[in-house]
């Protein structure tokens, strides 16, 4: 599943994030591109911006991504968009990887990695960053902790889960910044794999040229 719904209002495009003009393309083109050559991928679903689902079908024709089988319309949360994709998952499914478009550069290594975990047991499987920063707990204006990196990490996306184990999660949860947060509330075990620093996460016009690099 690719979450493609965000408005993307802090790159006052006026269309949505997804469809950002990365090197000629639609922001969304890496990522279905790269999921339709992943050999661990056998269907796609996309969250389109709401009203947008249509392009979103064109486009994956246009790039001959035969994988995509539905495009829906996202919400206003990412637990939304999540839920809205999953109805479209076939029950058949034992594995569902969710990404976000926002995280364009996706390598088939991170692929690999998080859903190779699943195979040991686990609920889930996630790819992490270590934090570089000095990280700090602000009340107000007042520094009132310093924490230790050392049991931090940053998450990203591709996350992977056991079909059954997601829809039941996101089905019990209210809202949340990313798939591993409800299934952890729900008692599921979560592994943290090594993620990757390509998997830049583009919220702003600074973040889009970072990866327009990268696909130099």
């Amino acid at each position: 599943m690719i979450v493609a719904a965000g408005r993307g209002e802090r790159l006052g495009l006026g269309r949505p994030k997804a469809f950002a003009n990365l090197r000629g393309r639609p922001l969304l083109a890496e990522s279905l591109e790269r999921l339709e050559a992943s050999g661990w991928v056998d269907a796609i679903v996309v969250a389109a911006p709401p009203g947008w689902e249509e392009p979103v079908i064109l486009l994956a024709e246009e790039l001959g991504c035969g994988k995509v089988v539905a495009a829906v319309p996202g919400a206003e949360t990412r637990a939304g968009s999540v839920r809205a994709g999953l109805a479209e998952v076939s029950e058949d499914a034992a594995v569902v990887l969710v990404h976000d478009a926002a995280r364009p550069v996706l390598p088939e290594e991170v692929i690999e990695r998080v859903l190779s975990a699943l195979n040991e047991g686990w609920d889930g499987a996630i790819p992490v960053v270590p934090l570089t920063d000095t990280v700090k707990r602000v009340e107000g204006e007042q520094v009132v902790e310093t924490l230790s990196r050392d049991a931090l990490a940053c998450a990203q996306t591709p996350q992977a889960f056991v079909a059954s184990v997601l829809r039941a999660a996101v089905e019990a949860a209210g809202e949340a910044t990313d798939c591993s947060a409800v299934v952890e509330a729900a008692g599921g075990r979560v592994k943290a794999v090594p993620g990757d620093a390509r998997l830049v996460k583009v919220t702003d016009a600074a973040d889009l040229a970072k990866v327009s690099a990268l696909l130099e």
